[in-house]
């Protein structure tokens, strides 16, 4: 289970009855259970199952919820490192206290009190400093300091904490606090000081000796600090540079406290410039804040997104500040003191907006490679808003082979986008299920995004076959922009992450799955496959895991969806509960609905009883709830091993009456349309394009690459007709088989799946 998986509270009063628990405990429950209680509901539930952490009892203890209030899972991580109790009740209450800390990240200047003492130093390390706990889910999170001058020494670490090391400094130079220790250095609207105010040379903390850099004459400079002085009533830093004011080699420079930045000179570099060169903007261009662009540095080109555009002090020009790929930058979002943006150390660059220019990457795909003309000639066309909603049908089976496969096919991937690539080529390039969603009236603030996606995406991908990288960096950016998630540029996600915000928070989609659990419907658009740990599983089909799931949870389907988005059951991205699954090419769900006529497992009868006791017997089939009537229960519950169960009736519909002959019931079953497959942190898809089992196709948007960092990747579509060979196989043969020796890319579909994509032929006509 993930830390994910849970939903946390912290009591704010002691429970009656339970004198014991002491306000400002912590408590979780998992997620499922909480939902299924349902408390949003009127007449709901006032007591909840919660355990809680770092207890020696792992009993669940009944909870009022007027006793306690919900944390977000970073929330419980915070306050969980806060000791005693009443401590940590007191931080809860201060909620700046806690969102401030949420802002901070590795690189961030900070104060840290130790033994009622204020020290400075740099953040080295966020997390936990103890080892993952079998039972609790979370063990609270840390902040793992470097101090800075003047109080080095005056630590108790060198980073290592028990036998582990978290970061690495000088003997007795680091210190391990809980974020009631830890102050911001400089006030930001994103970081609001908590501490008294200091003066500038304290915030940041510039000292004889220390690497800095500054900007002047269009150039980053670095230097080393010689001294600093008061010379007419303003601070002046006197700079060891490798040139002067006059552009000697060998010299000194002196400028005002407020225009040099703490910093170390950039790995690698062989001088302390790093010259930032102009290019006369194009009147074309429409560069605006989070623009993808390039800069040209004293080494070459580097490429960024622009997080702030504005004036700096002493500067004219406009600026921007850029949050680049790699970690060729001065700071993390910081100059002169100020936070501007948040980004990791190393990355951030301010720079001229003239200096900046549109990513060549995307720009000059064309006079790179030849292999697609067409598309970009009608690229134009593409990305005009005609204000008609025009549709393309998905791609046939027949015309797989001439639009998609090859090289340079499908979506083409950049910096991390291989999860949004594979979730929506395996969604809409050969699939209408979820077209609804294309064409749903939304609000004119998404407009912008459902446009992209129809217009620049889908319907290039079913029409020509290709979707260039720049549409789908203009769609995260749009994302971005629109305040779903301030990484959606630039970082990898989770895909049904990616779903969830598309489906629900911008298109409102209404959600494709309706579970029914002790009488009350829940709704979700993903369902995460969860296995108790008494399952005898070993090399599973889909449909096994989905019954097993339900049957541990109580869950039933209340209707059959569209779409059924299956999440497979691992331990995280990295840890797989299963070497191989075996795709189920159909799922028959009709064992569970919680409504509808079900047949007699024994004798085709009308069922009108359920025994979930039965339901891991193995005298019966392997897979299907097992439902019976009344005549085959009585005799199977006779036998001396199932005295003890306990069937429970079923809901048969009105109408329904057995009079003792088989009744022909039509089964409702979904078919598999896509699967999502993760190796290493990266995300490909397989599309079942036909009706046989060999018309598979795989999907990689980044398989190959042109050109390093000036370069793009290539994206290639390839038929996979071997997946029906070994979809045919017997289970037994299936589990001899060595994943590194099966052929073609067989072994990423039966041993990386992570999610699988079902419809429902008849339901995704109506919705």
């Amino acid at each position: 289970m993930s830390p994910t998986d849970y939903v946390y509270f912290i009591i704010t009063k002691p429970p009656e009855y339970s004198h014991h628990i002491k306000p400002g405990s912590v408590c979780y429950i998992r997620e499922s259970t909480y939902n299924i209680y349902n408390t949003s509901q009127p007449g709901r539930r006032t007591k909840l199952p919660v355990t809680f952490l770092k207890s020696t009892s792992r009993s669940s203890c009944d909870i009022d919820l007027t006793c306690m209030e919900k944390l977000s899972l970073e929330e419980a991580d915070y306050l969980l490192a806060c000791e005693p109790e009443d401590e940590r009740l007191y931080w809860f209450r201060e909620k700046n206290a806690v969102q401030t800390s949420l802002g901070f990240i590795v690189g961030t200047n900070v104060r840290v009190e130790e033994e009622d003492e204020i020290l400075t130093g740099i953040i080295r390390y966020i997390g936990p400093i103890v080892g993952p706990d079998y039972w609790d889910p979370i063990t609270g999170r840390y902040f793992g300091i470097e101090l800075q001058k003047p109080d080095k020494g005056k630590g108790k670490t060198d980073g290592n904490y028990g036998s582990t090391t978290f970061f690495q400094c000088e003997k007795n130079c680091g210190v391990f606090a809980p974020f009631s220790r830890v102050k911001p250095v400089v006030s930001t609207p994103m970081l609001p000081s908590m501490a008294k105010p200091h003066t500038q040379q304290q915030a940041q903390d510039i000292f004889p000796g220390d690497n800095v850099y500054f900007f002047i004459d269009g150039k980053y400079r670095y230097g080393i600090v010689l001294g600093i002085k008061e010379e007419e009533g303003q601070r002046i830093v006197q700079i060891s540079t490798d040139k002067d004011e006059n552009g000697k080699q060998g010299g000194e420079i002196k400028l005002p406290f407020y225009l040099v930045n703490k910093g170390e000179f950039p790995s690698g570099s062989e001088s302390m410039d790093i010259d930032i060169t102009p290019v006369e903007a194009h009147p074309d261009l429409s560069i605006s804040l989070n623009s993808v662009v390039e800069v040209t540095l004293g080494k070459g080109n580097s490429y960024g997104i622009i997080r702030w555009i504005g004036c700096l002090p002493g500067r004219e020009d406009v600026m921007v500040g850029l949050e680049l790929e790699e970690a060729c930058g001065v700071s993390n979002g910081t100059i002169y003191g100020k936070r501007y943006f948040d980004c990791p150390p190393k990355r951030a660059l301010f720079v001229k907006l003239s200096s900046c220019r549109p990513d060549s990457r995307f720009q000059n795909i064309s006079a790179q490679n030849n292999m697609m003309p067409e598309l970009v000639k009608n690229e134009e066309d593409g990305n005009q808003d005609t204000g008609k909603l025009e549709t393309v049908p998905p791609i046939s089976t027949e015309q797989v082979e001439k639009l998609l496969i090859g090289r340079m096919k499908g979506i083409q991937g950049h910096c991390n986008s291989c999860y949004m690539d594979s979730a929506l080529f395996g969604l809409f390039s050969c699939s209408s299920v979820l077209d609804s969603m294309l064409f749903k009236a939304t609000t004119p603030q998404d407009a912008p995004i459902q446009r992209i996606l129809l217009h620049n995406i889908v319907n290039p991908l079913r029409s020509k076959g290709f979707v260039p990288g720049q549409h789908i960096m203009r769609f995260r950016e749009q994302l971005q922009k629109h305040g779903y998630c301030q990484s959606f540029t630039t970082d990898e996600k989770d895909p049904e992450e990616f779903l969830i915000i598309v489906m629900h928070h911008i298109l409102a989609l209404e959600p494709l799955l309706k579970l029914s659990a002790a009488g009350k419907v829940q709704e979700s658009y993903c369902y995460q496959i969860f296995l108790d740990q008494n399952h005898s599983l070993v090399l599973p089909t889909v449909q096994q895991l989905l019954e097993h799931s339900f049957h541990s949870e109580g869950l039933k389907l209340a209707e059959v969806p569209s779409c059924l988005i299956l999440q497979m059951p691992r331990f995280g991205k990295k840890f797989k509960m299963f070497n191989k699954i075996i795709p189920s090419l159909e799922l028959d769900i009709t064992n569970l609905l919680s409504e509808g006529p079900q047949q007699c497992i024994m004798c085709g009868h009308m069922a009108v009883e359920e025994c979930t006791d039965c339901f891991k017997e193995p005298v019966f089939s392997q897979t299907g709830f097992k439902v019976f009537c009344k005549t085959c229960s009585t005799q199977v519950h006779s036998h001396p091993q199932r005295l003890s169960h306990r069937p429970a009736a079923l809901d048969v519909p009105k109408g329904y009456i057995d009079r003792g002959v088989s009744h022909s019931l039509t089964r409702d079953r979904l078919e598999l349309f896509a699967v999502l497959c993760i190796e290493t942190s990266h995300y490909v898809s397989f599309v079942k394009h036909g009706p046989n089992t060999c018309d598979w196709i795989f999907f990689d948007s980044m398989a190959d690459r042109e050109g390093e960092r000036d370069g793009f990747n290539i994206p290639e579509v390839r038929a996979c007709p071997e997946v029906g060979m070994y979809l045919e196989m017997s289970p037994a043969e299936l589990a001899n088989q060595v994943p590194r020796d099966m052929k073609g890319v067989a072994k990423r579909l039966f041993c990386d799946a992570y999610m699988y994509l079902y419809r429902s032929v008849s339901m995704c006509l109506y919705r």
